[in-house]
């Protein structure tokens, strides 16, 4: 099945791009409940699926030996602007570890906050690994690797943190990874389809507080992502907007390349999505209209007006153009 166009972008009245995907709401069962181009479509999720990778952190018992707020375990499952705020928590969290930014693996960037890279720039200072936007991650992978006592290089493939992560992520979306790429911050994404993605989202969705150990996990991670919005991303950024628009209702998390999931407890529905041309604006768009026909986004929100029925404007402040849904998208 082909993918089909999900978003398109409208300037003097004519169309002027299109942006194709595919996208699948899954209920607490795993079962499709709607679905657009091919359910079966194998991506690479990327960031989209960092609250699976930050399951071991906490059914192995590391994250209560290290007495884990729910504040870090949102910063886990982060794509962060490398905010003072984000950096700060890193280097506190790294250091109650006994640890410092020489044990992260997952290099060093420019942060996306502008605030932060000003300050970077004006003292002379280059940007860290805390500043990397997978930091938060990397510093629960490290909480796990100390717990385990494994070795210092936790994001190879064969090493127990990563091997926990495989584990869980094939038992979580019920299929066998068929392969893997390394991430941009250097750790192993595994393969799955968009509807086993979306399946993973429903059972986070579905995870009662007093149930396994698994959904325990589940339920609690799903709650600091919507509780702690401006960890998950930060200021101006799509997840930390749209989650602050739906009340920490809704849990979302965008990924590389325009993945995007949706955790949505009182619907007990996951959604996943991905924009074949890896157009963030046409994945944040998409996110919106799903968001919206489920009934949990309110439509005419200014975070909501910024993605999708998006009015776009040039430099002197002129209308140009319209980003909206594709015809018959979601329906």
């Amino acid at each position: 099945m082909a993918a089909i166009p999900m978003a398109e972008l409208w300037r003097g009245g004519m169309l002027e791009s299109t942006h194709s995907g595919h996208a699948v709401i899954c209920d607490e069962t795993g079962h499709i409940v709607e679905a657009w181009g091919d359910p079966e479509a194998v991506i690479f999720p990327r960031s989209s699926c960092k609250m699976l990778q930050a399951l071991p952190l906490i059914e192995s018992g590391a994250a209560q030996a290290a007495g884990l707020t729910d504040a870090q375990l949102a910063l886990a499952c982060a794509s962060h602007q490398g905010a003072g705020l984000h950096v700060g928590m890193v280097t506190r969290w790294l250091a109650d570890l006994g640890l410092s930014e020489a044990d992260l693996r997952c290099g060093a960037h420019e942060p996306y906050d502008r605030a932060e890279r000003d300050r970077l720039i004006c003292a002379h200072e280059a940007p860290c690994q805390c500043h990397n936007n997978c930091s938060g991650k990397h510093s629960g992978f490290l909480t796990l690797t100390k717990h385990l006592k494994a070795g210092p290089e936790y994001v190879e493939l064969d090493h127990p943190v990563q091997r926990a992560v495989k584990a869980a992520f094939e038992e979580v979306t019920d299929e066998a990874s068929p392969g893997y790429g390394i991430d941009g911050c250097s750790a192993p994404n595994f393969a799955t389809t968009v509807h086993g993605l979306a399946r993973a989202m429903a059972a986070f969705a579905a995870a009662p507080e007093g149930g396994s150990a698994r959904q325990a996990a589940m339920h609690r991670l799903t709650r600091a992502m919507a509780a702690h919005p401006e960890l998950v991303a930060g200021e101006g950024r799509a997840c930390t907007e749209l989650m602050r628009a739906m009340d920490g209702r809704v849990a979302i998390k965008t990924g590389a390349e325009a993945v995007f999931v949706a955790i949505i407890p009182e619907r007990k529905m996951g959604i996943a999505l991905k924009i074949v041309d890896g157009g963030t604006r046409a994945s944040e768009a998409a996110i919106c209209a799903l968001l919206v026909r489920l009934g949990v986004l309110d439509p005419d929100h200014p975070a909501t007006l910024k993605r999708l029925n998006a009015v776009q404007k040039n430099w002197r402040g002129f209308e140009t153009g319209i980003v909206k849904a594709a015809p018959g998208f979601p329906g």
